[in-house]
């Protein structure tokens, strides 16, 4: 019975993280599935506690930060920006008019599509504009002033 509920809090809590995305919460689901494992094997309630324990720490210590580290974009990390994080915060050029429904323009020498930040904004051909993100294939610009 022991291990029905320590599988329960486990499925549980992974669940959760889908929610969260902090790594704390599938970290102390690991601990669970182990504790679960030890009631398995016949530990008492007292060596599961335990179990469950020291396998939750020792994943917030060491795997979290490897998976934080791996999940930084470029920028945050200090690294060279590739693909599209390169793209953000760039300059464009305006070659077809662009608004919140459609646009066109140049980015570093390549077309791509595009469409207002701001809703509100019409950018006309010819002006300067800056990438604010990109959201697929899209740029979400901005006018660059």
């Amino acid at each position: 019975m022991d291990a029905v509920f320590w599988i329960v809090l486990g499925v549980v809590l992974a669940v959760a993280e889908m929610f969260t995305f902090t790594f704390v919460l599938i970290m102390l689901s690991a601990g669970a599935f182990a504790a679960a494992i030890a009631a398995g094997l016949g530990a008492g309630v007292a060596v599961q506690a335990v179990v469950f324990a020291v396998v939750s720490a020792l994943a917030l210590v060491a795997v979290r930060p490897v998976i934080k580290r791996h999940r930084q974009s470029a920028l945050e990390s200090g690294e060279t920006p590739m693909g599209v994080e390169a793209i953000e915060g760039s300059t464009g050029l305006v070659l077809e008019q662009v608004d919140a429904e459609h646009g066109l323009v140049k980015i570093d020498g390549e077309l791509w599509s595009a469409r207002a930040y701001d809703g509100t904004q019409v950018l006309e051909a010819g002006e300067r504009v800056r990438v604010i993100e990109v959201r697929g294939a899209t740029a979400m610009v901005w006018r660059d002033i």
